[in-house]
Order: structure tokens, then sequence, then C-alpha cells
């Protein structure tokens, strides 16, 4: 069994402005509400192995893990999976890029199966997940869009 999530969001904000934005990894805590620290471990050609860091969450504890991901600015779409699993036997994102109304419409898909030594599974997490993708996506919505105005 493994879990599977998908969401859009439509930035109004030219391409250039909202590729450029969300594939600066070293402005993600800038961007998404919900990281602390970005460190960049490696860059070969589009693909970038860096290490993610949240923020506390509520009872104090700090989660980070390592990821990788390819970004193709031909063809708008990003690959990326964590390196480093913990709760995930693993976990694979798929981003995609498309002209839509003006904007951007950009799109997430999150493949993954959890560990089955956590307390709780597939469909638990698919939950969450979808939970924390509406606000990380609505936050990058509005500060790409300000970033945008001010230009």
């Amino acid at each position: 069994m493994s879990g599977r999530t998908e969401a859009t969001v439509v930035i109004d904000a030219s391409m250039d402005v909202v590729w450029d934005m969300t594939n600066d990894l070293e402005n993600w805590p800038n961007l998404f509400t919900e990281y602390a620290k970005v460190e960049v471990l490696e860059r070969d050609g589009d693909t970038v192995r860096f290490r993610l860091t949240m923020h506390p969450d509520e009872n104090g504890s700090v989660h980070a893990w390592e990821s990788e991901r390819t970004a193709d600015p031909k063809t708008r779409t990003v690959r990326a999976r964590r390196v480093e699993s913990h709760a995930f036997d693993y976990m694979n994102i798929y981003w995609d890029y498309t002209e839509h109304d003006g904007g951007v419409q950009m799109r997430w898909v999150q493949e993954f199966h959890v560990n089955e030594a956590m307390s709780y599974g597939d469909e638990e997490m698919a939950a969450h997940l979808k939970k924390n993708t509406a606000i990380q996506m609505a936050a990058i919505k509005q500060r790409i869009e300000e970033a945008a105005a001010g230009r």
C-alpha cells in the first residue's frame, strides 16, 4: 500500500517569476512557513541535494532530512525525493507548472509510503499532507504575488 496526494494553486504572476522563486532553494524559509533552514549540500547541473530543517513543532522537536530535486526549466517540471527516509520508506514529489488564465498553475503530486515503525499510516499521512499543502500553497501564492506586484 502507498499514499498519494495531489494539490494545485494558481498564482497571479508570470511563469518566470513563479519558476524562479519556487526553485530558489536558499530562499525557501522566506517562501514556505514551515522551513527554518535550507542547506545546499551539492549541485550537479539542474540537480540539487539539500537538507531541510523545519521550525520546532508543538512539542519542541525539530525535524530535518535530506532531499534531492531535479528541475527541468524546459518542461517546467521538478522531480524530487527524500534521500533520508525517517518516517517514510519513500517520498517522491513531482511539481509541474502550466500557464493558466494569465497566471501559473502549480501542481504538486506526492507519492509515499510511511515506514511501518511509525504510529500512523499512509491514510493519516495523506490527510496531514493535504492539510499542510493547502497552507503552504496559500503562503507561497501570497508571497509570490506580493513580490510580483512590487516588480
